[in-house]
């Protein structure tokens, strides 16, 4: 895994853990929702991610108020026969709100059993059977990501995770506005440090 797929992973899973729990996503999910941005976007190479911040390949349809780009796009009405198409697509103004968008996206009603999955491929199945994606083998597809790529990363994601967790509860990072300064500043994304500094001292109890 190179560098810049690493900082690619990272960049999206800090934002997923920043939405997720608002939109009643669980956290054992956001590794099949990176997933997805690494295959529909390339690792963000794609023009509708690197330009557009759309990293989902999500179209407008009817609900969409917002501004729009028109691109080609293969999409499998067939098994395993690819048809061009050109369709519109949203586009977002940071990598903040496209990912944002995403969740914003999935609040759709015919998104609400992803309420209930519990694991990244739970969620993957769901969402292909809500008609996300037209490609047969997308749970695969996003899965292999996944297990390639994503949940390596969060293993050692993880570790780094739970050191910064005890220097933190050790006062090493400060406290209050100090802490979120710093971590920030850091690259760590403060709401999440939190969060699993809170799970920390509640075990400890």
């Amino acid at each position: 895994m190179t560098d810049e797929q690493k900082n690619f992973i990272s960049l999206m899973y800090a934002n997923c853990v920043r939405y997720a729990d608002d939109y009643g996503i669980s956290q054992s999910c956001i590794p099949a929702i990176v997933g997805q941005a690494i295959l529909e976007s390339n690792w963000g190479k794609s023009l509708l991610a690197s330009k557009y911040f759309n990293y989902f390949g999500l179209k407008c349809g009817s609900s969409w108020t917002g501004k729009s780009v028109n691109l080609k796009t293969k999409e499998e009405y067939k098994a395993g026969q690819l048809t061009t198409i050109k369709d519109n697509f949203r586009v977002y103004s940071s990598i903040g709100l496209g990912i944002k968008g995403y969740f914003e996206f999935i609040k759709n009603k015919r998104y609400s059993n992803l309420k209930t999955a519990t694991n990244p491929r739970q969620y993957l199945e769901y969402i292909k059977a809500d008609a996300y994606a037209t490609d047969s083998k997308y749970v695969n597809k996003v899965m292999k990501v996944v297990d390639n790529y994503v949940l390596p990363w969060l293993k050692q994601y993880d570790y780094k995770m739970n050191n910064i967790v005890k220097e933190v509860v050790l006062g090493m990072w400060g406290n209050g506005e100090e802490r979120k300064q710093r971590l920030t500043k850091a690259g760590y994304d403060y709401k999440y440090v939190q969060s699993q500094v809170n799970m920390y001292l509640k075990g400890m109890k």
